[in-house]
């Protein structure tokens, strides 16, 4: 299958990309964490603080303060076990969502401070410590593999967020690298507001050298794969975008990867028999970059227009809005079948669309502020909202208003779509859909620009999620959509547009399951 067709499918034809007699092998799963065998390692403190604390900016963190940033990011943070038809479940969760629970990315560390071996360490999950993979100061390998890399050597530490093919392929077959996409831009999403609780300055790196950052990490391309690099500081000049930077010198991976000995480590996924998944390893490689000359700008014109519905509804302007981080993770939930219809308040909706778009945050895309609605943004589906007439509407953030498509009640529609019915949209008052454009990048990033996409819209999903508990709802992300018809809806498929992801947000009951906090 050639990989435009691929990508297509991917996202409107899903039944195409897997084979119809695919069977899950429960028993032979892997681990939802990697482990490795035989390394140093470094145990992190346990003693992870109830509430985010913000550093004053002379402290420069150390071991303590990594733990914490590391566990709220992606820890294992409960257990739980509930009932269902035939029989019962049971995982270890993390505060972010992941696609059936999986969590196929795993996060690494270079780490720059006096507490420990300066080097490049694996976050444990399991065992919630550092595991040193390769040790020695690699600032300028890193400043030369990064698209403007040069704010490497006044960082305290660079995250990696990779992705493990085989962790979500087992179940999902090639839809997986869909998921893949999404959950690593939840993890960024949740890093980004994490580090800013805890005083630290974040740029989230998508244009990089991958054969050169997965080499330095010790990874094999066809089994994982670097997706982003996020530099943490307590310096705010790492987010001051330098217009003038150009890299006259051209980089290739293939000559920084002679710089350092290869690694070969021992690790463990507890599969027996793990299947080939030549498709994704096909467009992960045409993702890659292969020299520096690949890195570019992308220039915003067209992705910030609202081409759609003339009609506004003004929204109030809420006082400005907080919540406690730590608390709203430990309370954040993913209902489906629990969902129950209720009455909510103009004032819960102003909020919950201001908030979701009240951050900004820098990368290496563009020379913007770091305004993510320049390429992404939302559309919804309301019923019962107080002061909104129930019908579908696009959100415009610039003044704060919803712009009318149609009117009526559409959670039939809605519900007639999904792929999976394991969510009861008839009880859901709110459906939103994060909607990007349909070319996906792929004029200024080919096939890369896909997998950046869907990052982004991970981002904007989990501050969506964090801002609907802190207004004591709950949002369920699901891709079992169909996504032509959500276009049709909002009538954005003749505009070059597609709905990403949907989330339905509302009410919800208690679940009964057993369920036991992980916290020390």
């Amino acid at each position: 299958m050639e990989l435009e067709t691929f990508l297509h499918h991917l996202h409107f034809n899903t039944e195409k990309v897997s084979p119809p007699d695919w069977q899950v092998d429960w028993e032979d799963a892997p681990l939802p964490y990697k482990l490795y065998r035989g390394l140093p390692e470094i145990p992190l403190n346990a003693d992870v603080p109830l509430k985010l604390e913000k550093r004053e900016a002379h402290l420069k963190p150390g071991l303590v303060e990594l733990g914490h940033f590391l566990w709220y990011v992606y820890g294992l943070t409960q257990y739980s076990q509930f009932a269902f038809n035939e029989g019962k479940a049971q995982s270890l969760r993390r505060f972010v969502p992941s696609g059936g629970a999986l969590y196929p990315n795993e996060i690494y560390v270079y780490v720059n401070f006096e507490e420990a071996p300066e080097g490049i360490y694996h976050y444990d999950v399991a065992h919630h410590r550092l595991i040193l993979v390769r040790e020695g100061n690699y600032d300028f390998y890193l400043s030369r593999s990064l698209e403007n890399g040069d704010h490497i050597p006044d960082c305290f530490c660079t995250i990696f967020v990779s992705t493990v093919f085989w962790k979500n392929f087992y179940k999902y077959n090639n839809f997986s690298y869909r998921l893949q996409g999404l959950d690593a831009g939840v993890i960024i999403g949740q890093s980004l507001e994490v580090a800013n609780r805890m005083g630290f300055s974040a740029r989230v790196c998508y244009q990089f050298l991958d054969r050169a950052i997965n080499h330095l990490l010790g990874l094999s391309d066809h089994d994982e794969s670097v997706y982003a690099v996020i530099p943490l500081s307590m310096n705010q000049s790492i987010n001051v975008v330098d217009n003038d930077h150009r890299k006259e010198e051209i980089v290739s991976a293939s000559e920084l990867c002679k710089e350092v000995p290869l690694l070969k480590h021992d690790t463990y996924n507890r599969s027996k028999r793990i299947l080939d998944y030549p498709m994704l390893k096909k467009v992960n490689e045409a993702s890659m970059f292969e020299t520096t000359e690949s890195f570019v700008k992308i220039k915003n014109n067209k992705r910030t227009k609202h081409s759609l519905g003339t009609e506004m509804i003004l929204l109030p302007f809420t006082e400005s809005f907080s919540y406690d981080l730590a608390s709203v993770c430990r309370e954040r939930y993913s209902p489906d079948i629990d969902f129950i219809i209720g009455k909510v308040s103009q004032t819960q909706l102003s909020t919950l669309l201001k908030e979701t778009f009240s951050f900004s945050y820098q990368s290496d895309l563009d020379e913007s502020n770091g305004n993510i609605e320049t390429r992404i943004s939302l559309y919804g589906s309301f019923y019962n909202v107080e002061g909104v007439p129930d019908g579908v509407y696009s959100y415009d953030n610039s003044v704060h208003a919803l712009r009318k498509i149609n009117q009526g009640d559409h959670r039939e529609f809605l519900q007639n779509g999904l792929t999976i019915p394991n969510v009861n949209l008839y009880q859901v008052p709110l459906c939103l859909h994060v909607v990007g454009e349909r070319d996906h990048l792929r004029e200024e990033l080919r096939y890369r620009g896909y997998r950046i996409q869907q990052m982004e819209a991970g981002i904007l999903v989990q501050r969506l999620l964090l801002v609907s508990c802190a207004l004591g709802m709950g949002g369920h992300p699901l891709l079992g959509f169909d996504a032509n018809r959500c276009d049709e809806l909002y009538r954005i498929d003749s505009k070059g547009k597609t709905c990403l992801i949907q989330i339905p947000v509302g009410p919800y009951r208690p679940r009964a399951w057993l369920k036991g906090s992980l916290h020390s």
